[in-house]
């Protein structure tokens, strides 16, 4: 399990989940920005940059517990849990799983509940060709269009290692992302201050799901709304969300 802590150990820490087929390096700009007044934890998931999967399925539950236990080994025995997207899927298990170790949470363009049906069939689509006849310059542009944003200049690298992966590994990833639970009617039972941040212009996730993942977290006041935010909106528009995750950090 890859992780990357910048750390000025005497303040909060924040760990940072990242999103499906990303890894670590997503949150560049968050780090740069939040690690001279807080520790910083960003990791690479099962079957994601330097983390390598065993062979038998996981779902985000599984993920969660993956954090808990990097969170052991760092001695950090409560945190602010954020994430993007997938990210946010687990930060939002860990705190169900894990309320008394969850001082916060940051959500970055993601939601509760599962894919709408018309954007699962396409996803399923996507992913028999990918595994079946590879990345391809077509299909990869697709899936940069979906998760970085359109025509986004910081799409080049993620493509290259996209293509550069083993097309027989994006399975037990894919599954662990369209198979996952609908945690939507188990939000009342989080406590814990919660941001949630979502790009103006996500196409993978609309800003209503947003919505209603803030309207049912107890402890979160209104979603920011990212102008010209994509679905990674950390990635394409960091400033305005380092200043909505600074200002919610320095009011818990």
């Amino acid at each position: 399990m890859g992780a990357e802590i910048l750390a000025n150990s005497a303040a909060a820490a924040l760990v940072l989940s990242h999103g499906f087929l990303y890894d670590t390096s997503m949150f560049d700009a968050q780090v740069r920005q939040l690690r001279p007044r807080h520790r910083v934890i960003t990791w690479d998931q099962r079957g994601h940059g330097s983390t390598v999967a065993t062979p038998e399925p996981f779902t985000y539950w599984d993920s969660a517990d993956d954090l808990a236990g990097l969170l052991d080994h760092l001695g950090v025995k409560r945190a602010v849990i954020g994430g993007m997207s997938a990210g946010g899927f687990i930060s939002l298990r860990f705190a169900l799983r894990y309320p008394d170790r969850t001082a916060g949470l940051v959500l970055i363009d993601t939601q509760a509940g599962q894919e709408v049906p018309e954007k699962a069939e396409q996803y399923e689509v996507m992913h028999e060709v990918w595994v079946t006849s590879g990345a391809s310059d077509q299909l990869a542009a697709m899936v940069a269009a979906i998760i970085v944003g359109n025509n986004r200049p910081e799409s080049a690298a993620w493509i290259a290692k996209w293509k550069a992966r083993d097309p027989k590994t994006v399975t037990q990833i894919f599954r662990n992302l369209a198979d996952r639970d609908d945690v939507t009617s188990r939000l009342a039972e989080i406590h814990a201050p919660a941001l949630v941040i979502h790009g103006i212009d996500d196409v993978a996730i609309d800003m209503s799901l947003a919505e209603k993942l803030c309207a049912g977290l107890s402890g979160c006041k209104g979603v920011v709304q990212i102008e010209g935010g994509s679905h990674s909106s950390n990635i394409t528009n960091p400033e305005a969300v380092n200043k909505a995750i600074e200002e919610f950090i320095a009011g818990l």
